[in-house]
């Protein structure tokens, strides 16, 4: 393999993961000169991943960490924008054109489609309460603590839907000193945003903070044949905030409410169309005989950015969150804690797509979905000497529907277009789900050096499931149970002063579930079975002198009937996508990070990832996917190199320039690997500059996101005779922003 990026062999590259802790890395939240916004050493940067305050050097699993400091010096707006710059972490949005969603793979594990019936294989995670969809997960990343990235299977302490890693947000809390903060962009394509947080204490016992944002980003393209088009293709709008109160009536109790919502109202995805010359010429007496007819390229604009589509309301997007928490702790005695989190949140989206996108009304798809979900969290901790230990019980239910229409889909939408099919046009699907856990986990400290643990997590879940397809005759309704026992070991050794190799198997379970689109007919609205995992994984961390800090880490994991969706175009009125779950597979590298200090001002931080994942047996029956086969959105490599020097200045203020690079190799949009659906690798280039006024509380800086403009495709889709492409809608941006703290 070749990678004309960096104009090497995979084998230099090899050498390069290798060199890379001699000379540069990336740990994110150890990348900073100075103590972070919760005044620890960059050597002492605590996490609470395993639902437990733990250095980040002495975790026995690999993590990344981003504080406040890094998100802004490597403008992170958003979750997607994380993406960028962990090893073996991939974020993709391909959802209904719909920017609202965050499809995250992690070592090559996650699910892009965001149905109601369908479960992401990566968990996100805000203060502690799971995000059940998709749609929506890519939150705006204001009033944040610190971000975590656990990367691997977290089916102890998280559970379902964590088969490959979770990402943990954590916001910032009420009652730590009063404090105002107010940021201001403005740049080019149109971009302002304004968001503001403010903390402080109304009593010795009450403390509130709150904060709100907004955004808006112009568009890269226009609908060419809708004059009164709502948005520009690729527009991006969207309101959000926050309001926490923390109340502690006595010592050693306290209670967390926490109410969060946001409103988005964007353009539709930039989005075209390719065409694949492995398909035969279009039958007109059969589309599914080659490909659509009257299709070609002459009927797509001249700029891929701008659209074609005549059907109005496919201009715009919609996603509405809101949320509403309660986090009770109490310290029943110097050595045990009891935590019980409730939560209630909700969300809606609208999106759809014109598949063909051209002015013919040949597959056109508008749709609609919700979902509300609860959840429910007993956590039992305790610390009793050289021993602490993590346990809890865990409830949470989701009610959620997808639906779509009138869609089109020539010739086969009309009524009684073809006998026996009835009604075309429309589809729903709703689902409820049930989930129930117990689970503990336990660390002891052997000796000085020593420490090693364990867990276990026994689930349940239940689906109850129901369609109308064009294709069925009646309403039809499935249910299935899910049954799991997940379980890890670890142990992490003190080698000397602060370096720590470790080593951790860890057990992984996914559930099963239904189809989201199968148009084929009810029987293919069949389940698919549970997935499992298991993950073997060795490394090697910690600050090696004053100049050198590092994380390595090896792995290798097994799965067992991973669920990799195929589609295929039928003629049932629409495009027929089948969950399948394809015998065994597995993945297997190398991840590592860190950071070099030339002096004490400028530092080098970076990453690099490598991923070797395949489908190994496929089990009869099994459509497309074939042996050898990767999983979808799985790049071999990734990669990413961030200078940073910081200039103090003579009257006390600070200089700091910034310059991130990152870049993702090439990888398929599907797990079966058709050429067609192949995204090529891409690079992105990024910079700061802020002056700092230490002592009044503002900063002033420039920036600028891909600078060179990079568009790349973030999808890929063969359909019936062409491949449907998403595009990247993180265009070239430059801008100016402040930053003035009050207070704090």
């Amino acid at each position: 393999m070749k990678m004309k990026t960096f104009g090497m062999s995979s084998t230099a590259l090899t050498g390069l993961a290798v060199l890379a802790l001699q000379s540069f890395a990336a740990v994110p939240a150890l990348a900073q000169n100075a103590a972070d916004d919760s005044g620890a050493r960059e050597d002492e940067i605590i996490v609470t991943a395993r639902k437990r305050a733990e250095n980040i050097l002495e975790t026995p699993t690999s993590i990344s960490a981003f504080t406040p400091k890094l998100l802004e010096e490597r403008n992170i707006a958003n979750l997607a924008d994380v993406g960028k710059y962990v090893p073996n972490l991939n974020i993709t949005r391909y959802g209904v054109g719909n920017t609202a969603q965050a499809a995250v793979f992690i070592r090559g594990i996650g699910l892009q489609d965001h149905i109601i019936t369908t479960d992401p294989g990566v968990g996100v995670y805000l203060d502690g309460i799971y995000l059940g969809r998709q749609m929506g997960s890519n939150l705006s990343l204001n009033n944040i603590q610190r971000i975590e990235v656990l990367r691997g299977p977290q089916g102890t302490l998280y559970g379902r839907n964590t088969l490959g890693g979770a990402v943990n947000i954590i916001t910032k809390k009420p009652g730590e000193g009063d404090e105002y903060l107010v940021n201001l962009t403005g740049g080019t394509r149109g971009r302002v945003a304004a968001d503001f947080y403010s903390n402080f204490a109304m009593s010795d016992q009450f403390a509130v903070d709150i904060s709100g944002a907004f955004k808006h980003r112009g568009g890269v393209g226009d609908f060419l044949n809708l004059p009164n088009a709502d948005k520009r293709v690729g527009e991006e709008n969207e309101f959000s905030g926050r309001f926490s109160a923390l109340w502690k009536p006595q010592e050693g109790f306290s209670m967390l409410f926490a109410l969060d919502g946001m409103s988005a109202h964007n353009g539709l995805s930039p989005y075209t169309i390719a065409f694949d010359p492995s398909i035969p010429a279009p039958n007109p007496l059969n589309i599914f005989d080659g490909s659509f007819p009257l299709l070609n390229p002459g009927l797509l604009p001249t700029n891929p950015d701008d659209n074609n589509t005549t059907v109005s309301g496919l201009d715009t997007t919609t996603n509405s969150a809101f949320g509403a928490s309660v986090t009770t702790q109490w310290e029943a005695s110097e050595n045990l804690t009891a935590k019980l989190l409730a939560n209630y949140r909700t969300s809606d989206y609208t999106g759809g797509l014109d598949d063909d996108a051209t002015a013919l009304h040949l597959s056109e798809f508008p749709e609609n979905g919700n979902a509300q979900q609860t959840s429910l969290e007993l956590q039992i901790n305790g610390q009793y000497g050289a021993l602490d230990f993590v346990s809890g019980l865990y409830y949470f239910h989701e009610e959620g529907e997808t639906e779509s229409g009138p869609f089109v889909f020539s010739p086969f939408n009309t009524p009684g277009a073809v006998e026996g099919f009835g009604d075309f046009g429309f589809f729903d699907l709703n689902q409820k789900t049930n989930s129930y856990a117990g689970y503990a986990n336990v660390k002891y400290r052997f000796t000085d050096r020593l420490t090693a643990g364990g867990g276990l997590r026994v689930s349940r879940d239940t689906k109850d499931a129901n369609a109308q397809f064009p294709t069925f005759a009646t309403r039809k309704f499935v249910s299935k149970n899910f049954n799991a026992v997940t379980w890890d070991v670890d142990a992490s050794y003190n080698l000397q002063n602060d370096i720590y190799a470790y080593a951790q198997v860890q057990r992984g379970y996914q559930p099963g579930g239904f189809p989201p689109r199968p148009f084929g007919g009810p029987a293919q609205f069949v389940a698919f079975g549970k997935t499992t995992s298991t993950n073997f994984e060795g490394g090697l961390k910690g600050r090696a002198n004053d100049y050198f800090t590092f994380m390595v880490s090896a792995f290798w994991t097994k799965y067992n009937n991973l669920a990799l969706p195929f589609s295929i175009t039928t003629s049932g009125g629409g495009f027929t996508t089948i969950i399948a779950n394809a015998g065994k597979s597995r993945s297997r590298g190398v991840e590592v990070e860190g950071t070099v200090y030339l002096n004490d001002q400028i530092s080098i931080n970076g990453s690099v990832g490598y991923l070797d994942s395949e489908i190994r047996r496929v089990d009869p029956g099994t459509i497309g996917i074939a042996v050898g086969d990767s999983p979808a959105l799985t790049p071999k490599w990734t990669v990413s190199v961030a200078p940073k020097v910081s200039m103090p200045l003579a009257n006390g203020d600070q200089l700091t320039f910034n310059v991130d690079y990152s870049y993702r190799a090439k990888m398929f949009g599907q797990s079966i690997n058709r050429a067609a659906e192949l995204l090529k690798g891409r690079s992105l280039v990024g910079f700061s500059a802020d002056y700092e006024a230490l002592g009044r509380g503002w900063t002033l800086g420039i920036y600028g996101k891909n600078i060179f403009n990079k568009v790349y495709d973030v999808g890929r889709l063969q359909q019936n005779g062409f491949v449907g492409v998403v595009r990247s809608n993180d265009r070239s941006e430059f801008g100016v922003r402040l930053k003035k703290r009050f207070g704090g």
